[in-house]
């Protein structure tokens, strides 16, 4: 048996590894997974996180693999056993933060930089602005970091601050004193620290180190710096090095200094491991061709295979029903501009970052008097507009090395731009010569205009935007919705092409709501009219609406996940309100709001005429619904690429966003009805979908599919064939928009024409000869199928 070591993936299944589900659950699992015919096991973060982490991105000890998890030894069972049934593990890597964990102290390293501050041999390992706050008593041009964690100002709480010993306490939080400083008078400790304890609220705007985004519990790490990289990266590539691990998925590649720098670095000291990057690719952005690395984790892929699937044109009635109903001004994509721009703008979420580019173009305007005269003002709405109309996450410029022609164009100034807009369009792009502050800005300014872009858009606007939900996924396009079947093709080509190892995705635990949840809601863009009439009149009967766009929400997710208790649905509709930052927020919650639209949302549930009547609308999708999740689980499985399965999906599963869509998954369970009979049933989706995911992973695990060719059908039904072969012997073939295909009277005389030979669908087991099949007959049984030749 050839070692998985040695070979990339053909498909790898997502365990979201926690407290409630370990290493040693996982090993457990290992023989169903490798009888449902994937090659990989695909981990979440292995290294020790925050206490209790259920999603282990908060890592807090880069020394030692999560004893919450069950620790190396655990982590080496499952390796073995996995290897034993010819499975490989990929792990997640997590370089761009760490956690700020409460106490302070499980970070160890933060915890050294705490006490001893920028001359500590730490301080090299966090992005920390020592300069934007003046420093201890006793060295104030030397700074100190800002830790906006304190419940109110900080004369309000000072009889909350204790010293015990040399820890300065504060509920549950602990900080290390200053040497020499733990008998101060409390007021002149605390002048005397490393540190400024401050209110929550100042965070937006004077925060002085990098995060993860907008959490202020992540701080990030310089891994651009080599003796970083190694200690944060020494026990993976170790493992690695060992055999244990196989292949490593990269979290959040964008928030990194120099990302094609890291990727090199990594190959390097991983001899070429399987790399696969968190890369969200905008539009038609490509991910650089020269990232050592096998594609992305598959994002572009969902938006593809969702959008196949989707009727462009009835999604577009849906939106102008919804702008008309909620009286939205702006359309999709003004609605990420303005997303993009509160997040910039004074007193943003992403503030600070603002402020930190503003202090920087300061400094290099002092190096010389060629640069002189800029006022901060103008250097902040430059600022402020090349960030909010940047089309991508960011640009990949690199000190030294001519900008990329993707960033030129956006960039570069425009005639007649203003001197100050010129001096920051240049300054972005490297074009002004090298010093330190011009390198850092070039590096920096693209840090944050992923942040920008991410919080801006996928976390604002795609929460506020609810015409259609299925196409507020991370990397959507909801302005553009819909792919037709010539630009599928078309993609799959290039990414055969260009990234034929990347990993395809349609749920992770990052989308917003799981493959079969969008599998129905799509079917609405297919009966606009219907679909509007019937909200129109749900929307009095759960009592009075809290607002036109939250009754959109609530039925959808209704809709989509029906059906569901009240504290999932209420859940879910307290963290949109809150993330789309309109009538409620996180920093500032509104629990009168929150609380009109908790009961609005338990008012529908209780409503005993209501609910029969969203049950049977959900039972007049569901014949559809079934189509769209049976193909894009086949396209999914069948493109090029490597499918990476989440846990769980290989039955139908209908999450919403996390913390959701991160629960255990019931793997002995799925054990039992994957042996238990593994034909599809009549009807039974979990059984059909179940038997599909296994057939097109074993066909896969058998060998390689061959190259990718669209194959197009011919007859009236012809648009709701989309199909292709791969190689000469396997051909599959899937329906879309199967409503439309229902009310225009089914496939009619509309065929396929097989090549020569004979003809097994592995999926029915049923026989077609080379030749004219009519689509009426292929897809008897299933609204989809697995075609292979001389099977």
């Amino acid at each position: 048996m050839t070692s998985a070591a040695a070979r990339p993936p053909t498909a790898s299944y997502r365990l979201q590894l926690q407290p409630e589900f370990t290493l040693d659950d996982a090993r457990r699992a290992v023989p169903y997974l490798a009888a449902l015919g994937v090659s990989h096991l695909h981990l979440s973060p292995l290294l020790e996180a925050a206490p209790g982490s259920t999603h282990g991105y908060d890592t807090v000890d880069h020394g030692r693999i999560s004893e919450q998890l069950g620790g190396e030894e655990t982590l080496r069972a499952l390796a073995a056993e996995a290897h034993g049934h010819g499975l490989g593990l990929i792990a997640d890597v997590v370089p761009n933060h760490m956690a700020l964990p409460v106490p302070e102290r499980l970070n160890g390293p933060l915890w050294e930089v705490l006490k001893n501050g920028p001359d500590d041999p730490h301080a090299a390992w966090f992005d920390i602005d020592w300069t934007s706050q003046r420093g201890p008593v006793d060295a104030p041009e030397r700074g100190r970091l800002l830790l906006p964690l304190l419940g109110d100002r900080l004369g309000a709480v000072l009889d909350q601050l204790v010293v015990d010993g040399e820890v300065l306490r504060y509920h549950e939080h602990a900080f290390p004193l200053r040497p020499g400083t733990g008998g101060l008078p409390l007021p002149e400790l605390l002048a005397r620290q490393w540190y400024r304890l401050a209110w929550w609220r100042l965070a937006d705007e004077e925060l002085n180190y990098r995060r993860f985004f907008t959490v202020n519990e992540l701080i990030a790490v310089r891994t651009e710096v080599p003796e970083v990289f190694e200690a944060t990266h020494g026990v993976l590539l170790r493992l690695h090095r060992e055999g244990v691990l196989d292949g490593f998925r990269i979290d959040h590649p964008d928030g990194l200094a120099d990302p094609r720098g890291y990727l090199r670095r990594l190959a390097e000291a991983s001899g070429g491991a399987y790399t696969v990057v968190e890369k969200i690719l905008t539009g038609e952005e490509r991910l650089p061709a020269d990232w050592p690395c096998a594609g992305t984790t598959g994002y572009d892929a969902l938006r593809r295979i969702d959008g196949v699937l989707t009727d462009r044109r009835g999604a577009e009635k849906l939106v102008a029903a919804y702008r008309r109903d909620v009286g939205e001004p702006l359309d999709a994509a003004g609605s990420g501009r303005a997303g993009r721009a509160e997040m910039v703008a004074p007193g943003g979420a992403l503030s600070a970052e603002t402020a930190r580019l503003v202090r920087l173009v300061g400094r290099i305007c002092a190096e010389g008097p060629e640069l002189a005269d800029h006022s901060p003002l103008a250097v902040r709405r430059a600022l402020e507009g090349l960030l909010t109309e940047y089309p991508a996450y960011r640009p990949y410029v690199v000190p030294g090395e001519p900008a990329p022609p993707e960033a030129v164009a956006v960039l570069a100034p425009p005639d007649g731009a203003p001197a100050t807009e010129r001096l920051v369009r240049e300054l972005a792009l490297g074009r002004l010569g090298r010093s330190a502050a011009r390198d850092e800005f070039c590096l920096r300014f693209g840090q944050t205009a992923s942040a920008v872009a991410a919080k801006g858009v996928e976390d604002t606007a795609f929460y506020r935007f609810n015409a259609l939900l299925s196409l507020n996924e991370v990397g959507g396009l909801p302005e553009r919705p819909g792919v037709s079947p010539e630009a599928f093709h078309a993609w799959c080509a290039e990414q055969e092409r260009e990234w034929p190892d990347g990993m395809t995705a349609l749920s992770t635990h990052d989308t917003k709501r799981s493959a079969d949840a969008r599998a129905r809601l799509a079917v609405l863009a297919e009966l606009p009219e219907v679909w509007a009439a019937e909200c129109a009149a749900w929307t009095p009967a759960a009592g009075p609406c809290p607002d036109r766009s939250s009754a959109w929400l609530l039925w959808q997710t209704l809709v989509a996940a029906w059906p569901l208790p009240a504290e999932r649905l209420v859940g879910v509709l307290v963290k949109s309100a809150r993330e789309a930052k309109l009538r409620t927020s996180w920093k500032e919650p509104d629990e009168v709001f929150e609380r009109r639209l908790t009961e609005y949302a338990r008012g529908a549930l209780a409503d005993p005429g209501l609910c029969p009547r969203i049950a049977g609308f959900v039972r007049l999708l569901e014949p559809f619904a079934r189509v769209n999740s049976l193909s894009a689980a086949l396209l999914h499985l069948l493109v090029p690429g490597v499918p990476d399965l989440f846990q769980g999906g290989e039955e139908p599963l209908y999450t919403l966003v996390d913390p959701d869509n991160r629960a255990p998954v019931d793997l002995g369970a799925l054990a039992v009805r994957l042996t238990d009979s593994p034909e599809p049933r009549p009807g039974d989706l979990a059984r059909e979908k179940l038997h599909l995911t296994t057939t097109a992973l074993h066909l896969r695990r058998s060998g390689p599919l061959g190259s990718y060719r669209p194959v197009a059908g011919r007859g009236p039904a012809a648009e709701h064939l989309v199909a292709f072969g791969r190689g000469e012997r396997v051909l599959a073939a899937a329906t879309r928009l199967p409503y439309g295909l229902h009310r225009a009277g089914g496939w009619g005389d509309t065929v396929l024409e097989l090549p020569t030979g004979r003809w097994t669908d592995l999926l029915t087991d049923r026989h077609f000869i080379g030749g004219t099949v009519e689509l009426s007959y292929l897809f008897q049984q299933l609204p989809v199928a697995l075609l292979a030749e001389g099977a």
